[in-house]
């Protein structure tokens, strides 16, 4: 099986996140949640925001790869929201096998800004890296054409892409305790999919 990094969403890592973890590990992958926050989590999304902005990107993005230091070449990223962002320089650091974004996928510019050690735009996302998208249809921190640029972008370099829509307008829809945004039949059907993408590619 697979050796997968788990990225958590700007809220820090929610009971989603512990979910996650475990049905991983139930089908039989080793893993790592990557706790960015030192096990702060938030319930309010602007809150959260200004505390991973205090922290600043480039310091945020130099802990997450100091975090995965110790993982072999090869290992899956699975992000959330901003863990998208995360799991994308990753993979522009390390050869990864493959990377699951749920509800995390940047305009290419801004990733380019997010960033620019990385160079982004130059580099080019590594090469037959797979990538599986997920997102719910009305996601409200869902950026308009940008799963569409950056699949693209990502088939440009031989990698595949597999994008999977949702229903309804949970932006962490697999979070049992935000009560606003989860949703059962959607959540049982994203961990379908990623569960087949892991094994996949073990």
């Amino acid at each position: 099986m697979s050796t997968i990094a788990i990225f958590h969403s700007v809220l820090g890592v929610r009971q989603g996140i512990l979910d996650a973890a475990e049905l991983l590990k139930k089908a039989g992958h080793d893993v790592h949640v990557i706790d960015q926050y030192n096990g702060r989590v938030f319930d309010d999304y602007t809150e959260a925001s200004s505390f991973a902005e205090s922290i600043g990107y480039e310091a945020y993005m130099r802990s997450a790869l100091e975090a995965v230091k110790d993982l072999p070449d090869g290992f899956i990223c699975v992000g959330f929201s901003n863990g998208g962002g995360v799991s994308g320089y990753i993979a522009l650091n390390r050869r990864v096998a493959g990377v699951v974004l749920c509800s995390g996928v940047l305009p290419l510019e801004m990733l380019h800004g997010v960033f620019p050690a990385a160079g982004f735009l130059e580099k080019g996302w590594p090469q037959d890296t797979p990538v599986q998208i997920h997102y719910a249809k009305d996601d409200p921190f869902r950026f308009r054409g940008a799963v569409e640029a950056f699949s693209a972008h990502v088939k440009e370099q031989q990698g595949t892409v597999e994008f999977y829509e949702y229903h309804g307008a949970g932006h962490l829809f697999t979070d049992r305790s935000l009560v606003n945004e989860y949703n059962e039949a959607n959540t049982r059907e994203l961990w379908n999919h990623v569960l087949r993408f892991c094994s996949d590619i073990s």
